[in-house]
């Protein structure tokens, strides 16, 4: 008999009891004698018995279990909002399966089958940045599974989604950029087909025009890794206009900014201003430290979570879509003026 999967017709055949006396017993049913549900209990934590959920949930008819699908678990803003959505799920007493797509598309469609194998009552994604076709996002909705779409949303597809608000977050940042004197202010994006990255890119460019600063389309770059930074940052700081700021899509890019331009010999903040996206932990540890956006993570996870839950609930009626905003903070460190 294997520890690992013992089950209640497993403790039941031990025993010689029947699987429906065992099943009373592990439920401390009164109609039980004190002797034999101490007997089958002793027995079940002797081997280690673990029930098994979903044929509960299957039993009962309610699926307590929702799939998350993340790019990056590692990724400082996905690691906080999945502590959000594990913290709202555990309050309701619902367990989670979390899958990591890597940002690559196939491996997304597989998580999203697994997903959908494991029947879980609703799914929580945010989508890959490689993810250009969305069939297998309709596949949920289609199998009548609740999707709600977090950080990076699924344009194609009517479903709820919570964002942050990338717009506000990008034009507060360069909007301080600008009125401490900057006039040279890079903007290093992402994937122009992300709205994330669009959002920012017309946040940025509404405090340039706010301020009376010209849209220089050579400042725009799609920057948002620490491979890309290598290459890109280093060629725009041997120009001739050199930018006396850098607006960052996230924390990481930003760090490895403040690297290279201390590098070459310019001042941070003195010459060159920096602002990175996330406000995460690497904005403490840098010489200096960094100034950032806050993206409120962690509530953004419980947002998503509580609307998941109440749709599956049916605790949230509108038929429409339920679009959440999450605001964000700017904090300033000394990365700029």
């Amino acid at each position: 008999m294997s520890k690992q999967y013992i089950t209640l017709k497993d403790i039941a055949k031990a025993l010689n009891l029947s699987a429906s006396t065992v099943s009373r017993a592990m439920k401390n049913n009164p109609a039980i004698s004190a002797e034999t549900r101490e007997l089958v209990q002793n027995f079940a934590r002797k081997h280690k018995y673990k029930p098994n959920i979903l044929a509960m949930q299957l039993r009962t008819k309610r699926n307590t279990t929702i799939g998350v699908i993340v790019p990056e678990i590692v990724h400082y803003f996905f690691s906080t909002v999945l502590a959000g959505i594990q913290a709202e799920a555990e309050k309701e007493n619902y367990n989670i399966l979390i899958c990591q797509s890597n940002e690559d598309y196939k491996k997304e469609i597989k998580c999203v089958q697994t997903l959908l194998d494991a029947r879980v009552s609703g799914i929580l994604a945010s989508q890959s940045k490689t993810t250009k076709e969305y069939d297998h996002f309709q596949e949920i909705v289609d199998n009548n599974v609740q999707l709600v779409f977090f950080d990076r949303i699924c344009t194609g597809i009517n479903t709820d989604k919570v964002v942050v608000d990338d717009y506000e977050g990008a034009l507060k940042a360069v909007d301080y950029l600008a009125s401490t004197g900057c006039k040279r202010i890079a903007f290093l994006g992402s994937d122009s087909d992300l709205p994330i990255s669009n959002n920012r890119r017309m946040g940025y460019e509404s405090a340039l025009r706010k301020h009376k600063i010209k849209v220089i389309k050579s400042l725009i770059k799609e920057c948002d890794t620490r491979e890309l930074a290598q290459k890109i940052i280093p060629d725009m700081l041997n120009e001739s206009n050199t930018p006396d700021a850098f607006f960052c899509i996230n924390d990481e890019v930003a760090a490895y900014c403040l690297q290279a331009v201390k590098a070459v010999g310019f001042r941070v903040p003195e010459d060159i201003s920096i602002c990175g996206f996330t406000n995460g932990y690497l904005t403490e540890v840098t010489e200096p430290t960094l100034t950032s956006v806050d993206q409120h993570g962690f509530e953004m996870g419980i947002t998503a979570a509580r609307l998941l839950i109440d749709r599956i609930e049916g605790k949230e009626t509108k038929k429409g879509v339920v679009s959440k905003l999450i605001k964000t903070e700017l904090v300033l460190r000394n990365s700029t003026r």
